[in-house]
């Protein structure tokens, strides 16, 4: 099966065709012209230069495709440079889908998140679920994937409490730091990609991917703490009352590590059952300790 993939140069992205080739699958990835080079393998990947928010370049790169796996989605906006949650995750998904529907495209995979719906509190879920209608009431044979925090090599949120820990001799805490997660492996979202494709029943269906278990915020911390061989780390927990109006004055800042809206969606947690997810494509998700041992090192 030739699969046209965008995002296929991000984290999850990466995983997605590295499976997809291992699978036999002809990849073919949506590329931004001088963006080749941060493709994870090129064997078995045809590259068509073109970009989610043009139309016409989506349309020439679905020719002879028979699915789309459609990854594109930021976590933090830069409206200066027209990078936003509405662009990127709204208009960009309207666009895939009318693409797809004119090139004859009908298997259609969709990347969105735990945590969507209508009315949530972050714009970034907001405009997730908004993509989702795009993909729900097109008169594609659908699948979307919604997951919680997903780690694996190479991650940015495991990765950057990695540094922390490493680096300070207390790491600070938003708020009272008892949020819950349930941390899903890269390597098993991308695998339910994949399976979808030889799935035909998971058509019209939304799948919540995550770990086997969920962990406090704090626990996390500790879990990380214990992959980089520290006994304990010590924790500062920071009041909200006061984290939210610095957050809010200095998100702007390049650097800034957290926006208000990931701070909405941190301290709301993100769990979900995986149990639909897990037995349609016979998944058995990794314990996010096990796997964070895999690539944190002492």
């Amino acid at each position: 099966m030739r699969v046209f993939v965008t995002g296929g140069t991000g984290f999850v992205g990466s995983e997605v065709v590295r499976q997809l080739a291992a699978a036999g699958h002809t990849v073919r990835c949506l590329v931004r012209k001088g963006s080749e080079g941060k493709l994870a393998i090129r064997q078995g990947v045809e590259i068509h230069h073109g970009d989610v928010l043009d139309p016409a370049s989506l349309e020439r790169g679905l020719a002879g495709c028979q699915a789309v796996i459609h990854l594109v989605g930021i976590i933090r906006e830069s409206p200066a440079r027209g990078v936003t949650f509405e662009r990127l995750h709204h208009l960009a998904t309207s666009n895939m889908v009318a693409a797809a529907i004119a090139a004859g495209t009908k298997r259609f995979l969709q990347m969105s998140a735990n945590g969507t719906q209508a009315d949530a509190s972050s714009p970034y879920h907001r405009t997730k679920w908004a993509a989702e209608e795009a993909v729900r009431t097109s008169t594609l044979d659908w699948t979307i994937f919604r997951p919680s925090l997903i780690f694996g090599p190479g991650d940015e949120f495991v990765t950057m409490l990695a540094t922390l820990i490493r680096r300070l001799p207390v790491v600070p805490v938003l708020g009272n730091g008892q949020y819950r997660m349930s941390p899903v492996a890269v390597e098993d979202v991308a695998a339910g990609f994949v399976g979808a494709l030889k799935q035909p029943q998971s058509a019209g269906e939304i799948y919540h991917c995550c770990g086997p278990e969920d962990f406090s915020y704090d626990e996390i911390l500790d879990l990380v703490g214990a992959a980089l061989g520290k006994e304990k780390v010590v924790k500062l927990h920071q009041p909200l009352l006061l984290m939210k109006p610095v957050i809010a004055l200095l998100e702007g800042v390049p650097g800034f590590p957290i926006t208000s809206s990931q701070l909405t969606m941190l301290t709301e947690g993100n769990v979900c059952d995986p149990t639909a997810w897990s037995s349609c494509f016979s998944i058995q998700p990794l314990p996010f300790a096990e796997g964070i041992r895999r690539y944190l090192h002492p």
